[in-house]
């Protein structure tokens, strides 16, 4: 039986959502590897790390950028131990970019949009799948904005679109870790009062990330590959 303590990465760690899963999985006992794209200003996290002696280790990562998820990747045995396996990778990180209207997009918010929320988690995964434990969970954090079927009108396009893809990468992924028993859903956090869901969010952070925590809990091997809500339920592609 395998009793060494569980490991969790997450990205995007330094506020908002990250933040918060950091705290709750943390409260409920892992190891936590929190990454972002500057340690040295994350004030909240690294107190944390004063509160967690051990138990938590601060990483930089830009996951849009191919030099940053190399490094992580080399850095992160010398953190987990020769033994050490991530049993849950949350791919949080994430941007979007506001105030966009039809008529006047341009390609650098669509490309950053990209890298960002959809090729960068792909390409994490696939580089830390070394470290990653048979049977882990690998949870792409996603939205319903990135529904093709919930889509009811312009809004916000670079961030539709990129979850929309990252939500096939989830599917593909789920297909490619398959044989190690690695479940890879989607999950999406509901509306958040975050600096990116706004104050007139409908839920709050550390419900969100209950929620997330709750339906990851309750993940068997045949969940792998779906698109679901914080209650469970699939949510169309």
């Amino acid at each position: 039986m395998d009793t060494r303590p569980r490991t969790s990465l997450v990205t995007g760690a330094n506020r908002g959502l990250g933040l918060e899963f950091t705290r709750q999985l943390l409260a409920r006992g892992d190891h936590v590897v929190a990454a972002c794209r500057d340690p040295g200003h994350a004030h909240a996290l690294n107190a944390l790390v004063g509160e967690h002696p051990g138990r938590l280790h601060v990483l930089p990562l830009d996951v849009a950028d191919a030099r940053s998820r190399t490094a992580f990747a080399a850095e992160l045995p010398l953190v987990l131990g020769d033994d050490g396996r991530i049993d849950l990778l949350l791919n949080n990180a994430g941007v979007l970019h506001s105030g966009e209207r039809f008529g006047t997009l341009g390609e650098a918010n669509l490309e950053h949009s990209f890298r960002v929320n959809a090729s960068g988690p792909l390409l994490l995964v696939q580089a830390l799948e070394p470290q990653l434990a048979d049977g882990a969970r690998v949870v792409n954090i996603s939205s319903r904005l990135g529904s093709i079927a919930l889509t009811e009108r312009f809004g916000t396009p670079s961030y539709n679109i990129s979850k929309a893809a990252q939500n096939m990468a989830t599917a593909l992924l789920a297909q490619a870790l398959a044989g190690r028993g690695i479940v890879v859903v989607a999950v999406s956090p509901g509306w958040v009062r975050t600096d990116m869901g706004g104050s007139d969010a409908e839920v709050a952070p550390e419900d969100a990330v209950a929620g997330v925590i709750r339906q990851v809990e309750a993940l068997g091997e045949g969940d792998s590959g779906r698109f679901l809500g914080t209650d469970g339920e699939t949510i169309a592609w």
